[in-house]
């Protein structure tokens, strides 16, 4: 049996301490450890980004990394994207208004990509928003309604 390690990490706004065994991966331990399923695994090779989250405010792929890595850091899950649990996160909202999501496995991980693009590019062009997703796979929509929900909320103002 592994030496536990600590790991302090603040995500969505709150802190937790938890023990985790040194291999245990930073998807697994929010999704396992927190109960923040939001998270959703595909790949685990880091391919389709389903578990995207934002480290330090930079889009990450949880399962590519431990938690142990994160000791220390601010995180953000889709869960932390809506402002209260009546209240959608404009990107949200313009993904439901523009029907960006079908079967809504990869949803998480396209949102989460696609705040802080929209934060760097208010106004980006349809090329630069499948530049930015074009690491985020998604198997049911054909990505013309990801588009358009992100045009949607850039043109809302985000």
């Amino acid at each position: 049996m592994s030496e536990l390690h600590t790991v302090n990490v603040t995500i969505n706004g709150k802190k937790y301490e938890r023990q985790v065994e040194p291999r245990l991966l930073l998807s697994d331990f929010l999704r396992h450890e927190l109960g923040l399923s939001g998270t959703h695994v595909g790949c685990e090779h880091g391919v389709c980004g389903a578990c995207t989250i934002l480290y330090d405010g930079v889009p990450a792929r949880s399962c590519l990394m431990f938690a142990v890595q994160a000791n220390g850091h601010t995180l953000t899950t889709v869960e932390g994207l809506a402002k209260s649990q009546t209240e959608l996160h404009p990107l949200q909202q313009a993904f439901h208004e523009a029907h960006g999501l079908q079967c809504g496995f990869c949803t998480p991980g396209f949102l989460v990509t696609l705040v802080p693009f929209l934060e760097e590019n208010p106004r980006p062009t349809e090329e630069e928003i499948r530049e930015a997703i074009s690491g985020n796979l998604c198997r049911c929509t054909g990505y013309q309604h990801i588009v358009d929900a992100v045009k949607l909320a850039a043109e809302k103002g985000k």
